[in-house]
């Protein structure tokens, strides 16, 4: 039995004749992937950038939503004075972080009936892209705690 005979080291091999061919020529593709990626390049930027901004958007939506909830909630309270909504939405808006700005100019607002309030915030996202802010408005409403006869 003849013993298997083990293949010595290996050596480079040489490309054949058509790889050699393209490797040396280029064909007509080359070069074409830096200008596909140049073209593509602004696309993708601007994806990531709109997706960026809209969560930039949805952010602020909940923090004026969550701002005028907290204002519904100081406002409603039985006996609360006036003002205790707009107070409670100033200082929660002030310590949210700026995800919504120009929220002091109007300032929140709530009216109140004897039976109901409702609280209102306005805004912009803050912008990420320049030039680009979508405006936020969220309102709030909820009854006034109050004695009833049964």
């Amino acid at each position: 039995m003849a013993a298997a005979r083990h293949p010595g080291p290996t050596t480079a091999r040489r490309p054949g004749p058509t790889a050699a061919r393209r490797l040396t020529a280029g064909g007509a593709d080359r070069g074409a992937n830096p200008v596909e990626l140049a073209v593509a390049m602004p696309v993708i930027l601007l994806l990531l950038f709109a997706s960026i901004q809209t969560a930039a958007w949805f952010v602020a939506r909940s923090t004026a939503l969550n701002a005028a909830q907290s204002a519904v909630n100081a406002q409603r309270l039985h006996q609360a004075p006036p003002g205790a909504g707009e107070d409670r939405a100033t200082r929660f808006l002030r310590a949210a972080g700026g995800w919504l700005v120009d929220w002091d100019d109007p300032a929140p607002s709530c009216q109140s009936t004897a039976t109901e309030v409702t609280c209102t915030v306005r805004g912009r996202s803050l912008s990420v892209v320049p030039g680009v802010s979508f405006p936020v408005l969220q309102t709030a409403h909820g009854t006034v705690e109050r004695w009833t006869t049964p």
